[in-house]
């Protein structure tokens, strides 16, 4: 069981990363298509507030984005659900993991003095000089994996942003 719940950890965070830079990313640019809030909307925002995001303020059912993530969280879990009888850790792995990805990704838009000090590598996606690296929410394990990690809190490159993009703790 142990084991089992050690892969479902790693295999979900290789689908964040997967589906961050390929769902979100990659189909999410096209203005029209139906991840488009993810690019159009919440990196539009978080840059121009230096993080925060009121969409997590209000109800799920008044907000379309906030839905169409959270079943997108959803859909990751119920995936692994079929394979309960064979591993439940690896499912029960999933579960915490899609839990973990919707609380921290919120807890870090609504208090981004948060975000910067618990997962900088967050605030580096959206703040950092390049937004198409730094894929991973939870932890950045698949980022180090495939070679997309790019520090960017703290270091020398923010220190020479201008004043209203940089978040202090």
């Amino acid at each position: 069981m142990l084991l089992g719940f050690a892969l479902g950890l790693v295999s979900s965070n290789a689908l964040e990363w997967a589906v961050h830079k390929y769902v979100l990313h990659g189909l999410g640019r096209k203005k029209d298509g139906f991840w488009a809030f993810h690019w159009h909307e919440h990196h539009k925002t978080v840059r121009k507030t230096g993080g925060w995001d009121g969409m997590y303020e209000v109800p799920i059912t008044r907000s379309p984005s906030k839905m169409k993530e959270a079943i997108g969280v959803m859909a990751g879990a119920v995936a692994a659900t079929p394979l309960i009888a064979i591993s439940p850790g690896f499912v029960a792995a999933g579960w915490l993991s899609a839990g973990a990805y919707y609380y921290i990704h919120r807890k870090s838009h609504l208090d981004p003095e948060w975000g910067r000090k618990y997962v900088p590598w967050h605030v580096d996606h959206h703040l950092g000089p390049d937004q198409h690296k730094n894929w991973c929410v939870t932890t950045p394990l698949f980022d180090y994996v495939m070679g997309t990690r790019k520090p960017f809190v703290g270091t020398e490159a923010e220190l020479k942003k201008p004043e209203a993009t940089v978040i202090t703790a």
